[in-house]
């Protein structure tokens, strides 16, 4: 993949970003330029981990799909690989989801990339129209949901250690941080 992102002149476009194919790194498409990241860490994995598996009960209860680290399409030139996404019934080989599909997004903050999920990707969820934003943020023990309105996102509820969020949209489930960072 190296030799690939390197040698390459100008934007990229949807069809060369697919083109690089699986790599270990997160390799996200944001209006023809590449957004590369390392792997995250085991803590990140392990608090995805945990958060996916309280969500799954209350997505498959609706004929929803849980997913991990996959593509999105939010428009053409845009696709961000986030944390998980809850969606309806997609086509499980199409090597992206769309966000018409996307019921709620989540991005667990690294250190090292907090901008980004708390400013890019929240304002290019938003302007794709996902309706549910979890935010996770590792430092603080802190779980944020956000509800899209019109071109922007309303916190709905700030969920500390101790405290619990009970969704009951898109999915019915209850978090709680301290065990999802135990």
């Amino acid at each position: 993949m190296t030799a690939a992102v390197f040698g390459h002149d100008g934007p990229w476009s949807e069809e060369e970003y697919l083109a690089l194919g699986e790599t270990r790194q997160r390799v996200e498409l944001f209006d023809g330029s590449l957004h590369v990241t390392r792997a995250p860490t085991p803590r990140h994995q392990r608090i995805s981990r945990r958060l996916g598996n309280l969500l799954e009960p209350g997505a498959e209860a609706l004929g929803l799909e849980l997913l991990e680290a996959v593509n999105v399409r939010l428009r053409p030139d845009r696709i961000p690989i986030p944390d998980l996404v809850i969606t309806g019934p997609i086509d499980l080989d199409d090597p992206w989801i769309d966000a018409a599909d996307v019921k709620l997004v989540c991005e667990i903050i690294s250190p090292g990339n907090a901008a980004t999920d708390k400013v890019l990707k929240m304002h290019y969820y938003a302007a794709a129209g996902i309706e549910w934003y979890l935010l996770v943020e590792q430092e603080t023990l802190t779980v944020h949901l956000y509800q899209w309105q019109g071109a922007h996102y309303a916190e709905r509820s700030v969920t500390k250690a101790g405290e619990a969020l009970e969704l009951t949209e898109p999915v019915r489930a209850t978090v709680r941080p301290e065990e999802l960072f135990s």
